[in-house]
């Protein structure tokens, strides 16, 4: 439990550095406004009922991952996000990390950006988090979704000797969070306004598809 606070704590250290150096993935990450006037409602291409689009990635170590592999052996999450140890989304990883058990041994989850294997790797290290994040740096698997992308930039990182730096992102995602149900459907795909209480509003979605 005193290891768990330690690391829940250090899940929100990190705010201020994220909000520096993120620069265009925290502002992207907001609802954007043009001269006073928000941007209209993004209209998904993929919707829910429809049959989960075929999607290919590579994970933080470098493995490839294919839908094929997963969709109908287990309920799927795919939670999008903008940048790697940025303030919400280190909150958002650290929510789905926190319960993870709760989500049930049938759900596999994944976090997708558009950061590299390596910014992965240090992110999933440094926040010990116990799924796999896939490196969606040409931003394919959020367009198979129609889930926004938009051009890269730099991530804050923090390397294993707790070293802060940057490093390059392919593409900034929006966030949307899609779960995928056993016959391979789309059960729910939905931006994301309250990063750090995502993984909750999705477990009480798959604890409804598992009745």
């Amino acid at each position: 439990m005193r290891l768990l606070a330690k690391v829940s704590a250090g899940c929100f250290a990190l705010a201020a550095f994220a909000l520096v150096l993120s620069g265009g993935a925290v502002a992207q990450d907001k609802v954007k406004k043009d001269k006073g006037k928000e941007t209209k409602k993004v209209e998904l291409k993929v919707k829910v009922g429809d049959k989960a689009p075929a999607f290919e990635s590579v994970d933080d170590t470098g493995k490839t991952v294919k839908s094929s592999d997963i969709v109908g052996k287990k309920v799927v999450v795919l939670y999008f996000y903008p940048a790697d140890f940025t303030g919400g989304c280190t909150a958002q990883a650290c929510g789905f990390r926190d319960d993870f058990e709760k989500l049930g041994k049938n759900v596999a989850v994944f976090g997708v950006s558009g950061d590299s294997v390596a910014t992965h790797k240090l992110f999933k290290a440094h926040h010990k988090l116990p799924f796999p994040l896939l490196a969606d740096e040409k931003g394919d698997v959020a367009k198979a979704f129609g889930v926004p992308v938009n051009k890269g930039g730099k991530s804050p990182t923090i390397n294993e000797k707790g070293e802060k730096g940057t490093a390059d992102r392919g593409v900034t995602i929006a966030r949307y969070t899609v779960v995928i149900d056993l016959q391979g459907n789309v059960a729910a795909i939905d931006a994301v306004g309250n990063a750090g209480g995502d993984a909750k509003r999705i477990a009480d979605i798959v604890s409804k598809l598992q009745k």
